[in-house]
């Protein structure tokens, strides 16, 4: 499986001319006269992204309720990153070629995938975290999406809608906290030289977490016309769409604690 994942960056460079060709869509359809295979590659990159997203999302959920560690947590999280993966790839790939603005859908996807590899890689390094070429090269990305996500805040202020291709300056700081943390983050790592235990695992279980909020969030709060009215009437989407945020928070509090007192469902992280 990981071996798939590290040749899907080559797979979108091979799909740029279907990416290119559907640069006046309003969004991941083929035209009515471009040519069949268009559409059938349209449809296939389709049904993967919103396909990737619910397996990621559910799979997501089995590894933040298992006991970490075990080995219903390793495959839950293997499934995770490889969905996600291919979710948030399609996602920030195909953005910049739709017609209609994506700017904050192609900042969302980057910084997902940005969070998904460092939290992976986080976890994979069983014993300590060495600061190394990936950690200049994470902090200098982290920085870029601040300066990114302040730069579109700054341009949804000047315009006369107030928004960014429909999504409010506010939105964007969103972008600018996380970044700024994971920036500290890969600092605290070279700085340090390596990290370990409670601060190897906090930093896995933060930005998977993150990640996966921004794809709950893009389907509960950006999605609602896949939900009926009585969904909407609830305070589901809300509970749902912030649900990884509350789990982070959870998690990075049972992981400082001495491990006597932890529950006993979290005996293992």
């Amino acid at each position: 499986m990981l071996k798939l994942i590290s040749r899907l960056p080559v797979a979108a460079l091979l799909a740029l001319p279907l990416l290119a060709g559907l640069a006046h869509a309003d969004n991941l359809q083929a035209r009515p006269g471009d040519p069949l295979w268009m559409h059938i590659a349209a449809d296939a990159l389709l049904y993967a992204h919103i396909g990737g997203g619910a397996v990621g999302l559910i799979s997501g959920v089995v590894a933040i309720a298992a006991p970490k560690g075990r080995r219903v947590h390793r495959t839950a999280g293997a499934v995770f990153l490889f969905s996600m993966f291919v979710t948030y790839l399609i996602g920030a790939g195909v953005a910049p070629f739709l017609e209609t603005g994506q700017r904050p859908n192609f900042v969302a996807g980057v910084m997902a995938l940005y969070l998904l590899v460092t939290g992976w890689l986080a976890a994979k390094e069983r014993v300590e975290v060495r600061a190394g070429l990936a950690q200049y090269a994470g902090l200098a990305f982290a920085l870029g999406l601040v300066a990114m996500g302040a730069t579109f805040a700054w341009m949804g202020s000047q315009n006369e809608t107030g928004t960014v291709d429909g999504s409010p300056p506010q939105a964007f700081i969103l972008f600018m906290v996380a970044g700024s943390f994971a920036a500290a983050g890969e600092l605290h790592v070279i700085l340090r030289g390596a990290i370990r235990g409670v601060a190897r695992t906090a930093r896995h279980l933060w930005r998977m977490c993150f990640s996966m909020f921004i794809a709950s969030g893009s389907l509960f709060f950006g999605q609602p016309q896949v939900f009926p009215q009585w969904f909407h009437d609830t305070t589901l989407p809300i509970w749902l769409g912030f649900a990884p945020l509350l789990a982070m928070v959870v998690w990075l509090v049972i992981v400082r604690m001495p491990k006597r007192r932890r529950v006993p469902f979290a005996a293992t992280v």
